[in-house]
């Protein structure tokens, strides 16, 4: 393999374990030595010394799948060749590896899509799995809830500082998440304020590289909810990636937000007040993690009782449905107050 071909292969690799190396001058597979923390490659190229590469490795989580943009390409390669192509013409295609040997590009794509829950890999082929959560009814889902809190400001990155989450099953909360994080960073002064937390109360939190693997746990295969899943979701995973390189959570989602704004048009707001007030409760702990996102689980039980009076009964109609604007509401209103 060139060194022109080899370069796209590692560019590509943010995370998964590379079992061989093919070095094309010499036609020759080399295997890698493993051991629990390492794994390191020994190559000669082109009559040169002995170079000797090391590559980390990391125990991935069940519910950790590879964040590398070409599990998306895989993806979508598979889907365009039918829902199922060969390891070595998804090695071709996607690797730049035209010259590899089916045990190797079987083990490259096996690496690549481990744990991804949209493939099913078979002797020599890989296959797109039917996503069976989109048609499942949502009385008959598991969702974990979740809400947390970060630091913010123009001169720190975002970082969590709490977790709170809920698991919501057959209609109500079964069990409950939370914990503070210690950022490892200051926190800005109108956090503190907005939240209550202090300084003094993260300095004796734990990392969240301690905190990752129950909070992985805890979520399981469950579909995750936020009000606005886009912030808490996407820095979950900014997070995880720091202690799993290159991972991301494999988990369904669903944002309480755009579902409420779908199904309720005619709301003037649909913040997490204003859906509390809508549905005739009071949100205790506002702005602390594990307050916010009890408020979100009793918001969503509300929404899937409304959508399933609607005769919406799976999470794929749920996602699809949109309610009409009510067009007389205006002049109803402006009658009443009159």
């Amino acid at each position: 393999m060139a060194f022109k071909q080899r370069a796209r292969l590692f560019e590509s690799i943010d995370y998964f374990v590379v079992r061989h190396l093919v070095v094309a001058q010499t036609q020759s597979v080399f295997p890698l030595r493993s051991s629990h923390t390492q794994t390191e490659v020994c190559v000669t190229v082109s009559g040169n010394a002995l170079q000797t590469i090391t590559i980390a490795l990391v125990q991935r989580p069940l519910n950790l799948i590879s964040d590398s943009p070409l599990v998306q390409e895989t993806f979508d390669f598979v889907l365009e060749s039918g829902g199922r192509a060969t390891f070595t013409e998804i090695s071709n295609s996607i690797f730049h590896l035209a010259n590899a040997t089916e045990d190797l590009a079987a083990s490259l794509v096996a690496d690549l899509v481990q744990n991804d829950p949209r493939f099913t890999i078979e002797a020599m082929h890989l296959t797109i799995r039917p996503n069976e959560t989109e048609t499942q009814s949502l009385g008959d889902i598991e969702f974990v809830v979740v809400d947390v809190e970060a630091t913010a400001g123009k001169s720190i990155p975002t970082r969590l500082i709490e977790i709170g989450a809920c698991r919501v099953s057959n209609g109500e909360i079964v069990a409950e998440f939370e914990t503070l994080v210690n950022p490892e960073l200051p926190l800005p002064p109108f956090i503190s304020a907005l939240t209550g937390i202090t300084e003094d109360l993260l300095a004796t939190a734990p990392s969240f590289s301690a905190i990752a693997e129950p909070w992985l746990n805890f979520a399981g295969d469950a579909v995750l909810a936020a009000h606005n899943s886009n912030f808490d979701v996407t820095l979950l995973n900014q997070e995880i990636a720091r202690v799993f390189p290159g991972c991301r959570m494999r988990n369904t989602e669903l944002c309480t937000v755009q579902l409420a704004r779908r199904m309720m048009p005619d709301l003037e707001k649909h913040h997490l007040d204003a859906l509390a007030n809508h549905f005739g409760f009071q949100i205790t702990e506002r702005h602390r993690a594990a307050g916010d996102a009890r408020a979100t689980a009793r918001v969503l039980l509300h929404l899937i009782d409304e959508l399933e009076i609607r005769g919406v009964r799976t999470l794929g109609e749920a996602r699809k449905y949109r309610a009409r604007r009510n067009r007389e509401q205006p002049e109803l209103q402006l009658a009443f107050d009159s």
